[in-house]
């Protein structure tokens, strides 16, 4: 792979947040070397080094209810190292859409020779650990694990510490292209390369996203993004005096984290978990809010953000969608102790002209799930030692 070399770096504390790279060709081939000249702004990320990262890696899909073709095509584009782990919260019922989802995913490991874990979001058992490990805060009033898009993560987070996975990332089971999601893969590995630190997150930037309307028109942004990037971007403009447009991915659903980085990150319920693991990252290491991290201040965070040479195609859910997508986003900014008066007041406002708020309303309260670290993951694996066979796909 040909990938841009970072042009800026901004730096914000300990955190070190690189302007978006794009990828210049997706295969560098066995023997080229760079050439010698008018190179100087592009890496050569060989198949040696992106197959080592990937894998160390797990790539975790949540899934609700999704057309079994998208999913199967998701699964397909997986670079085959990878671990797959699917944590799926779709009906369990008269059409028992999880045993479609687990069905698929076996005839797929079982012709490709390869390992994937499936697990319900639902299952009593994983609730159970959850509780023998100390990790109570996961549940709901039901005493089974919440709904939501970042409990399904932590799921998968927590499954690839049992598979001692070194990476994880997240991908979401509504991509069109299966060429895609393989880019997405090599694209993260490409970051962990040029990480400095142990600690480091990659987001992906979508080339376009596509829209159907008569014809094809190739959307640069979404709209949600467009607002959450501005949000966040004011965040760090008004703590460093300086006007920044570095964040390019506030509600990148495709990225992946070392799990150094993933164990100490707290993880916002719903759709305000992309946005809210930035803000977190510069609430405790930006140096602005004191912290105990002194270690991790000391490595710094390397956050990438990589522009894809595919386009992303997904299913577009509606208006009120975008609206409970933008309310959560915003709603992690706006409840950061980073955020003050003035950047709370132009949160309202965005959210009241988008539609997404009243008049005299604010955002509610973000639920936001501790730190993984705070799990005793020997606990976590003993409670469903018994079961684990079952999730695995193949067994």
């Amino acid at each position: 792979m040909f990938i841009e070399s970072p042009r800026y770096t901004e730096r914000f504390g300990s955190i070190r947040i690189n302007h978006v790279q794009r990828v210049v060709a997706l295969d560098s081939g066995v023997k080229a070397d760079l050439p010698s000249d008018g190179a100087i702004g592009v890496i050569k990320i060989d198949e040696e080094t992106i197959s080592r990262f990937e894998n160390e890696m797990a790539i975790v899909i949540p899934v609700k209810d999704e057309k079994l073709k998208l999913f199967e095509g998701v699964v397909s584009g997986i670079p085959h190292d990878c671990l797959v782990i699917v944590v799926s919260n779709s009906s369990i019922g008269k059409i028992d859409r999880f045993k479609m989802e687990g069905d698929a995913l076996h005839q797929l490991c079982r012709f490709t020779h390869r390992e994937a874990l499936i697990v319900h979001q639902k299952d009593p058992a994983i609730a159970e650990a959850a509780v023998e490990a100390g990790y109570s805060e996961l549940l709901g009033e039901d005493g089974l694990v919440r709904e939501g898009k970042s409990e399904a993560m932590i799921i998968g987070m927590l499954m690839a510490k049992v598979a001692e996975k070194e990476y994880v990332g997240f991908i979401d089971a509504d991509n069109y292209f299966p060429g895609a999601v393989f880019e997405y893969v090599r694209n993260y590995a490409a970051g962990f390369s040029l990480a400095q630190s142990p600690y480091s997150m990659v987001r992906i930037l979508w080339h376009y996203k596509p829209k159907i309307s008569g014809g094809m028109y190739f959307r640069k942004w979404g709209r949600v993004s467009e607002i959450t990037n501005r949000h966040l971007n004011a965040l760090i403009s008004a703590k460093t005096g300086f006007e920044t447009d570095v964040v390019k991915t506030g509600n990148a659903g495709e990225h992946a984290m070392s799990m150094s980085l993933a164990q100490v990150l707290p993880y916002a319920s719903g759709y305000a978990v992309e946005p809210q693991e930035l803000v977190s990252i510069f609430e405790n290491f930006s140096g602005i809010l004191p912290t105990r991290e002194r270690k991790i201040m000391e490595e710094g965070i390397d956050i990438f953000q990589i522009e894809t040479r595919n386009p992303h195609l997904h299913e577009e859910k509606g208006a009120e969608h975008i609206q409970e997508m933008l309310l959560l986003a915003l709603g992690s900014i706006y409840c950061s102790p980073l955020a003050d008066n003035e950047a709370k007041q132009l949160i309202l406002a965005e959210l009241i002209h988008q539609g997404a708020l009243k008049e005299g309303e604010e955002p509610p309260p973000i639920h936001v799930n501790p730190a993984l670290r705070n799990v005793e993951i020997s606990k976590f694996i003993g409670a469903i030692r018994d079961t684990f066979d079952k999730y695995h796909v193949l067994h």
